[in-house]
């Protein structure tokens, strides 16, 4: 049976006192998550914005992907079905 849904990414970018700051903001048609990150660059280094923005965007983006997997669990955990090899009742058909 197809499926299609859009889920919606918004990932913000701001200084803060030196240092990076990322939000970023997951919409489903059902609820929102959200992740934050941050960097801060070494005062003896050259100041790259650039690399600051990677670094915090790479942490809010990690940071936002825990809530999703860890619903995704729930969510098989409450279909009965166990991760693949570890029980004896039947695995779930959903990997990672």
């Amino acid at each position: 049976m197809p499926h299609t849904v859009e889920w919606k990414v918004h990932l913000y970018l701001f200084e803060d006192d030196g240092t990076t700051k990322a939000r970023v903001v997951l919409d489903t048609p059902t609820t929102a998550l959200t992740g934050h990150g941050s960097a801060r660059c070494n005062p003896v280094d050259t100041d790259v914005p650039e690399i600051g923005d990677e670094l915090a965007a790479g942490g809010a983006l990690h940071d936002l992907g825990r809530p999703p997997a860890e619903a995704a669990g729930r969510d098989i955990d409450g279909m009965g079905a166990l991760a693949t090899g570890s029980g004896t009742r039947p695995a779930s058909g959903w990997s990672r």
